[in-house]
């Protein structure tokens, strides 16, 4: 063979030979990652060139053993949302849920946003039981005019849609601070509410005879009105009155110009059967007193249980000299009187109105400096539970009582539940017979009260002591500008906790009076 020619062989061995060592790396390679086990022929793609391969016979595989690959570890599903629990709740049940929010907040704005989460919480949202009690308020009331009234333009569209599937059980409706579109919202409740039952107005404007005559049409049901701080005129709420007045228990006024008005309907036996009446003053108050005739209005609302004149300066309408007293109140269970100036009730006045009530609960009498305990201890009520005889910053103009204030106590002692005689002006010793009268008898029933209000009195430590001592429920005791008390213990006491330490260091500690 030529030189040449054995070169040439050479070479092409060597390469053969360089070509299979790269084959079987190559294949070693793709066993380990791709190629199933056990197959016999595997394909190999290298410097663009497709080979097929042989696979490694018996004694080859026997003289090289290759180790299994071992499977690589899956990886744990990640735990993700369980897409159907919310279709696995009752309606009913959730519905029950959504129940206990809207009792504890109102139905705003929990269902709204409640009814975004998927269709179940949708449609238990929508469910009308959940919406009998709504506020509504526009989002910009207090900005500018032209804002104030584009809000409520837009709230006005939600209630269009919203009050046919949501308020077909609607009972209690509150409006706040509709200044321009309080009368289409009325509208739309008389189409939709068939069975409110209380309407309240706060801060409302425009509001005509129209629209409430119409809904009280349209609401057989509603019974409970109230237009605190609302300007309404007083023939719009006469014309309500004598459509809906035989059904009317409660209502609501602010002391106005136009209350006069008011007040002769109910004079006129409009309301027979209205047993919560509120008349109070407004932001700016009026000069002008209310003149009351006590006895008419005992005649034109016979059932009434509750009556109260808060800060409002008012005197009752003299009676015909020789007139027999009027019915009074039978029911009558509350009245508040009570009022941040000097005003004109006294004990004759008292007496008129209380002289028919025995079922009297709660007296309050804040701010009436002309009642005495004389006048308050011939009153036929007997079960009294709570008395507020309170005057603050009117005590320091005005002549004060030094005794009497044991006729209250040994009255009711047994019933009574609160107390207020801040600001009064009874004596050491007269404060020490009055309180005396909670000590009981041994053995016996601990006493009722659980709120003493002592504020700026002259009760002494030896009273305190006493009156925490003989009643253990006592949960709020007032001592602010006690002077006769030891500097440190002058504060309110809340809680029984509270009210314990400071009878410990009274017991403790006893200090000159200040």
């Amino acid at each position: 063979m030529a030189p040449g020619a054995a070169r040439r062989a050479r070479r092409r061995t060597r390469r053969a030979r360089g070509a299979w060592a790269r084959a079987r790396s190559a294949e070693d390679w793709w066993w380990d990652r791709l190629a199933p086990r056990g197959s016999e022929c595997h394909l190999l793609q290298a410097d663009s060139m497709l080979l097929v391969l042989p696979g490694p016979g018996p004694r080859e595989a026997a003289a090289h053993p290759r180790a299994r690959p071992r499977p690589e570890p899956q990886p744990a599903p990640a735990p993700g949302p369980d897409l159907g629990w919310g279709d696995r709740i009752p309606l009913e049940i959730l519905v029950q849920v959504f129940g206990l929010l809207v009792a504890a907040d109102g139905p705003l704005p929990f269902l709204g946003r409640a009814a975004r989460v998927c269709r179940r919480w949708h449609e238990a949202a929508s469910h009308p039981a959940l919406w009998r009690a709504v506020t509504l308020a526009p989002p910009l009331a207090g900005r500018p005019a032209k804002s104030g009234v584009k809000a409520e333009k837009q709230l006005l569209a939600s209630l269009e849609w919203l009050m046919p599937s949501r308020f077909s059980q609607l009972q209690r409706l509150t409006l706040i601070h509709w200044k321009s579109q309080a009368q289409p919202v009325l509208k739309l409740v008389s189409e939709h509410c068939p069975r409110l039952t209380f309407l309240k107005l706060s801060d409302c404007h425009g509001v005509t005879a129209d629209a409430l005559v119409t809904l009280a049409r349209a609401c057989p049901q509603l019974h409970s009105l109230d237009l605190q701080h609302s300007v309404v005129e007083s023939a719009a709420v006469v014309s309500f009155l004598e459509e809906a007045g035989p059904r009317m228990r409660r209502l609501w006024l602010t002391y106005s110009s136009q209350t006069t008005a008011i007040l002769g309907a109910l004079l006129g036996s409009c309301c027979p059967q209205l047993q919560v009446l509120e008349v109070s003053t407004g932001i700016s108050p009026n000069s002008t007193p209310l003149q009351l005739p006590v006895e008419a209005l005992q005649t034109g609302c016979p059932q009434l249980q509750v009556l109260r004149l808060l800060n409002l300066v008012w005197l009752p309408k003299p009676s015909a000299r020789g007139a027999a007293p009027g019915p009074g109140f039978p029911g009558l269970e509350e009245l508040c009187l009570a009022s941040s100036t000097c005003n004109f009730v006294s004990n004759a006045v008292l007496g008129r109105l209380l002289h028919g009530s025995p079922n009297l609960r709660l007296l309050d009498l804040r701010g009436c400096a002309r009642i005495t305990p004389a006048g308050l201890h011939d009153l036929p009520c007997q079960e009294l539970e709570q008395l507020h005889l309170g005057l603050y910053g009117l005590s320091d103009r005005l002549t004060l009582a030094k005794e009497g204030s044991p006729l209250l106590t040994h009255k009711w002692c047994r019933t009574l539940r609160e107390l207020d005689l801040s600001g009064q002006g009874f004596s050491e010793n007269d404060l020490e017979r009055a309180l005396a009268a909670f000590a009981g008898t041994p053995g016996g029933p601990h006493p009722a009260l659980c709120s003493l209000n002592l504020r700026g009195t002259r009760v002494t430590p030896s009273t305190v002591s006493a009156v925490i001592s003989s009643c253990p429920g006592l949960l709020y005791l007032n001592l602010e500008s006690c002077r006769c008390l030891p500097r440190g213990l002058k504060r309110a006491y809340r809680g029984q906790a509270e009210v314990q330490w400071c009878l410990e260091q009274l017991l403790t500690s006893a200090p000159p009076p200040s």
